[in-house]
């Protein structure tokens, strides 16, 4: 295949046909696995983003033929278990994707893959409990469990079994399981009503000045506390802010594991209840930037003519992405009461690829004497990466590099708009760092 220049047009996703036989023919996938690998070792543009590439790279290189039509094709499947669909391979470096002819989207390819391969094969006790991310958190939140499992967590003996019985590695960082929930927490200082009485609703630009946030579930029942901070921040700012009842997990770790009729499953439940709240005058958020990409990107990829998912689509917002908007318009309060000294800031990849901009750092950035040092590497962790006893060294390698600029840098916090990411880097630190959320490091900036 010839070697041709990349397109400098704007990248453009296609839809995912996930429903059509032909996504789930083995002989079409491989022949397209070939054309896109082969694309690829020619190129080894991205051999730094991920273990997909070196991996790859190796495979080819090692070959009797040190091309692709030298790898054996069970092999590629190799290929495909370190994605994790990061997809700064296609917003970032990638010089020929769509809407150039040879149309590379490596991404929704390893998808396709784990999608057939789901399909044939299913998943191991492991990752289908890893995935299940509500179920889990309702059950590892509830009374007296929770004391159990967060007292005994860090506890090598337990560790050492939990790896053996299910290759969770044991110096993987586990969360610490709550009650009450962020949503709860939320619905508890907050009323719609009393606010609308209160705070009345500034319409500014593309924001309605009422937000209600989808907690997802790892937030909810992992980090509730940045119920408070969201709170804060938002009502400081004269906006309405609540939370989404009875919603359920956005289905981004089901989608990574290729499990896609769980995805649907969680779709037909979760796009309704959202779409009234748009009805009602409501924009929303979340405040893990995968969920957001889930709503804004993956699910109308997959559902591109329904037009519910459109509608939520368009309503969705980053929360820094929401807060830059009304900045830009005069509606956001910059008085701040304190400086948070020297911050490391590492943007979390689903957050990058949405291409609304650094908002995070910007908005960070408007708090006076504050020095941000922004590393746009990838933390490694994805959710079950850094968890999983075959993935874990590799995790730990791909996070090298900003572990690295942290420590040079010395900050005074660490953070990331994705808290596992935050939580990965911090517990590599040469010393003990503050590892807050960017909206509780906000919150503080105007001493809330």
């Amino acid at each position: 295949m010839s070697r041709k220049e990349g397109s400098l047009e704007a990248p453009v996703r296609h839809p995912i046909r996930w429903r059509d036989e032909k996504f789930y023919d083995k002989a079409v996938l491989e022949q397209e696995l070939e054309r896109v690998f082969d694309i690829c070792h020619g190129c080894r543009r991205c051999v730094s983003l991920c273990q997909s590439f070196p991996t790859l790279f190796d495979l080819v290189d090692e070959s009797d033929t040190m091309e692709v039509d030298g790898v054996d094709k069970r092999d590629f499947k190799k290929v495909v278990d370190h994605c994790y669909l990061c997809d700064l391979c296609f917003m970032t470096k990638c010089p020929y994707v769509p809407p150039h002819e040879w149309a590379v989207d490596f991404p929704h390819l390893m998808l396709q893959a784990k999608a057939q391969h789901f399909k044939a094969h299913g998943a191991g006790a492991r990752d289908r409990l890893l995935t299940s991310t509500d179920s889990v958190g309702r059950w590892a939140s509830a009374p007296g469990i929770r004391h159990t499992l967060n007292a005994t967590r860090d506890i090598q003996v337990f560790r050492v079994a939990l790896e053996k019985g299910l290759g969770i590695h044991r110096s993987a960082q586990l969360p610490a399981y709550q009650r009450p929930t962020l949503v709860q927490r939320v619905n508890h200082h907050t009323n719609a009503k009393a606010q609308a009485d209160e705070i009345e609703a500034h319409a500014v630009g593309e924001t309605s000045g009422k937000l209600a946030i989808f907690a997802t579930c790892f937030a909810n029942y992992t980090a509730p506390e940045l119920a408070e901070d969201f709170i804060a921040v938002f009502t400081h700012n004269r906006v309405q802010f609540t939370a989404i009842e009875s919603e359920q997990c956005c289905g981004m770790p089901k989608l990574e594991l290729g499990d896609l009729e769980s995805v649907d499953r969680l779709k037909r439940h979760n796009i309704p209840l959202l779409a009234r709240w748009v009805r009602e005058g409501w924009d929303l958020t979340a405040p893990i930037p995968s969920c957001v990409l889930m709503f804004k990107q993956e699910l109308p990829l997959m559902y591109p003519d329904d037009e519910e998912v459109a509608l939520v689509a368009r309503a969705f917002f980053d929360p820094f992405e929401y807060l830059w908007l009304r900045h830009k318009a005069g509606a956001l309060n910059t008085e701040f009461a304190r400086s948070l000294g020297k911050i490391s800031y590492q943007p979390a990849c689903h957050q990058r690829v949405q291409n609304f901009g650094p908002r995070t750092r910007d908005l960070l950035a408007l708090i006076p004497d504050t020095e941000i040092t922004t590393i746009e590497r990838c933390s490694g962790h994805d959710g079950t990466y850094a968890v999983k006893l075959e993935t874990r060294d590799a995790s730990v390698k791909i996070a090298r590099p900003v572990v690295r600029r942290v420590n040079e840098t010395q900050p005074d916090h660490h953070t990331s708009d994705c808290p596992m990411a935050a939580s990965h880097i911090g517990s590599q630190l040469d010393r003990p760092t503050a590892i807050p959320h960017p909206m509780t490091l906000l919150r503080q900036a105007y001493g809330l």
